[in-house]
């Protein structure tokens, strides 16, 4: 069954590079397609690339924690004498 098309907020059409002019709906073989109303750009959204997404490796995923967390005490010294 197919869906109303709606617009998607702040996407930008990867052909011309306008923004707010793609519409996102479902056809009625069940795939999502976006369309971009100013320049008729067409695209299918793979089932295949939903699925296969993975994490990004960053740096907080990636290293190991090796940081030493033992508490250590703070001296805080005089600058002069005070007035």
């Amino acid at each position: 069954m197919a869906s109303p098309k709606r617009f998607i907020a702040g996407a930008v059409c990867p052909r011309c590079a306008e923004m707010d002019k793609i519409m996102m709906f479902t056809n009625d073989h069940g795939k999502q397609i976006r369309e971009c109303v100013a320049c008729g750009f067409t695209d299918a959204m793979s089932e295949q690339a939903l699925t296969a997404a993975t994490e990004i490796e960053t740096r907080v995923n990636k290293r190991g924690n090796t940081d030493d967390h033992t508490v250590k005490q703070v001296v805080f010294f005089k600058s002069g004498p005070e007035d």
